[in-house]
């Protein structure tokens, strides 16, 4: 345990925490591109998958095969190097310059 992050939750703000529903906010994303990475293996797939199908277009789905949810934050690189291409190639074709307002158009 580390001193500054002691593992605890404040149960004034479970509450609001189990109210929380992000997914009623997914369309705001658009018309901003919307990258999704998740392996194949990963519990958390199914969380992904939501996201997809509510979101609007430009969005996608991007699997990493045989990676669960955790491979995706390590040392792999069977499993990092297909994730940053990919993240490469978003961020290349999706960040455009110029004014906030111009790049949402």
């Amino acid at each position: 345990m580390r001193p500054n992050a002691p593992n605890r939750i404040v149960t004034y703000s479970l509450d609001q925490c189990v109210e929380f529903d992000a997914w009623s906010f997914i369309e705001m994303i658009s018309p901003r591109p919307l990258l999704m990475i998740v392996g194949t293996g990963a519990d958390s797939r199914a969380h992904a998958e939501r996201a997809i199908d509510k979101a609007d277009e430009p969005k996608e789905l991007f699997w990493i095969e045989g990676a669960s949810h955790v491979d995706l934050y390590g040392d792999r690189e069977k499993f990092l190097d297909p994730a940053v291409a990919k993240l490469t190639e978003f961020f290349t074709t999706s960040l455009r310059a110029g004014t906030p307002a111009e790049a949402t158009r």
